[in-house]
């Protein structure tokens, strides 16, 4: 299934370059800074259950583009949070998504699970409603042998390091348990703080009360909250993170007085917070988490420009992370205004951008981060992880930003499998966009070189400090 020149240009020239170039950096380790599998995969250990549940179920990118051909998400074996009966007979599952994997032609998920099926597990036959029962049947096979265990994956992937992404009200008892288990397996916490500095939030007030549970702070006032988020970050550093990263509806940041922010906070507490109050509160509280990473050290991502949860039938039945997340037109100039004059110049500080709009990355992004030295950019980032998503960006950033200025690739996924997948897609159109460099001249051929290295697997070591 898989072509050894996949994604490269048919132009001759330019493919041999490429095909250089991607030969050199193929097999460097990988490095997944940001990402959305769980910690307890590793502490436990356990066998994946069967493909389906491996595969089909976490997978938004799977299920999203079966549901939108009117495949109910009951019927992919989705668990519902309304008591809603769903499918778990996993041979059912397969065969609705085999008999459907024409819809993935051409589309990112598309190569990711053919390179899943074929580098991980062996199987490069056709994936279609005959070759279905036989593809399962393999599959589980391999899921019982050893070498197929999550850590034993760890090493076979090629993994340096993976984060985790958790809560501020998490415990963080997988990452506890994996750190007593003497393991070698780098797998680190990201503090992700949104469920308690979004005030919009229905459920901020619960979670301000678990977060003083688990932080042992009586939350009380904005210090005292200021404290417990302080407590949860030394927290999360003494089990390896490295960064924080926040989803916020638009990256507007706003600097409040302490009484302001106090006075902001007690109307939250009693739920009297008036929605402009709760956005001012959230864009200063962007700015305390500056604050709080130039003393700690934490590496700020922010992942602005998402409406959330769109389809409001699937969030009330399923829950948050369904593939209902849709891109808003974002601006990023005014609303970081106030961060980065206040914190873009200090040499402590990094903030690591991504976004959905493609619009802003050459009118403001590229341009941000060509200027301010705290300022980074993430990679083409979910609907844009993709062979054109990510060559738009190179095309667009780079001439304004340099390559320099870049982080490499993040994965950002929960589906494990297809972590070497997703790096291997991104290291290619690397490869294939630096080619085109070197073959119209503006490069040269070993220039292109040590760029492909940065871009693979250096400047995310960089960016994040590991």
């Amino acid at each position: 299934m898989l072509h050894p020149d996949r994604f490269f240009d048919p132009d001759p020239a330019v493919r041999r370059i490429a095909r250089e170039l991607y030969l050199e950096i193929k097999n460097l380790p990988i490095i997944s800074p940001h990402g959305h599998v769980e910690a307890s995969l590793f502490s436990e250990n356990q066998p994946f259950p069967d493909p389906a549940q491996l595969i089909i179920v976490p997978d938004h990118y799977v299920f999203r583009m079966l549901y939108s051909q009117g495949i109910a998400l009951e019927n992919l074996g989705v668990p519902t949070c309304d008591g809603t009966p769903y499918e778990k007979d996993s041979v059912k599952i397969w065969q609705r998504f085999c008999d459907h994997f024409y819809l993935f032609a051409g589309t990112p998920s598309g190569m990711w699970l053919k390179h899943a099926f074929e580098a991980v597990f062996g199987i490069d036959e056709p994936i279609n409603s005959s070759t279905a029962m036989e593809i399962y049947q393999k599959l589980s096979q391999k899921l019982r042998e050893p070498d197929f265990l999550p850590r034993n994956l760890y090493g076979k992937f090629n993994i340096e390091v993976l984060s985790t992404t958790n809560g501020a009200r998490d415990t963080l008892d997988a990452h506890k348990a994996l750190k007593a288990s003497g393991w070698h397996g780098k797998i680190i916490p990201c503090l992700r703080p949104d469920d308690v500095t979004n005030l919009d939030l229905k459920d901020w007030k619960r979670n301000i009360d678990k977060l003083s549970e688990i932080s042992g702070i009586d939350i009380v006032s904005y210090p005292s909250y200021i404290m417990a988020l302080e407590k949860q970050r030394a927290l999360f550093k003494t089990l390896g993170a490295v960064s924080t990263d926040h989803g916020i509806d638009e990256p507007f940041t706003w600097e409040l007085s302490p009484k302001e922010a106090d006075s902001i906070f007690q109307k939250g507490l009693h739920g009297k917070s008036s929605a402009q109050e709760a956005k001012t509160f959230t864009a200063h509280m962007m700015m305390e988490m500056a604050r709080m990473s130039i003393e700690d050290g934490l590496v700020m991502q922010i992942h602005p420009g998402c409406c959330r949860n769109h389809n409001q039938m699937i969030f009330n039945r399923f829950g948050a992370d369904k593939g209902g997340d849709i891109p808003v037109q974002t601006e990023f100039t005014h609303n970081l205004h106030a961060l980065l004059n206040k914190y873009g110049n200090h040499p402590d500080f990094t903030l690591i951008l991504f976004t959905l709009d493609e619009t802003t990355y050459s009118r403001e992004l590229a341009p941000l981060a060509g200027h301010y030295p705290a300022m980074k950019l993430g990679p083409a980032w979910w609907f844009h992880d993709s062979i054109h998503g990510m060559t738009r960006h190179r095309e667009r950033v780079i001439e304004t930003a340099g390559v320099y200025n870049l982080i490499g690739f993040i994965d950002d996924t929960r589906a494990y499998p297809s972590i070497p997948a997703r790096h291997d897609v991104a290291r290619r159109v690397d490869s294939n966009y630096l080619a085109g460099l070197v073959a119209r001249h503006i490069i040269d051929r070993e220039e292109a070189g040590r760029l492909n290295h940065a871009l693979a697997y250096d400047l995310s070591k960089k960016a994040y400090k590991l």
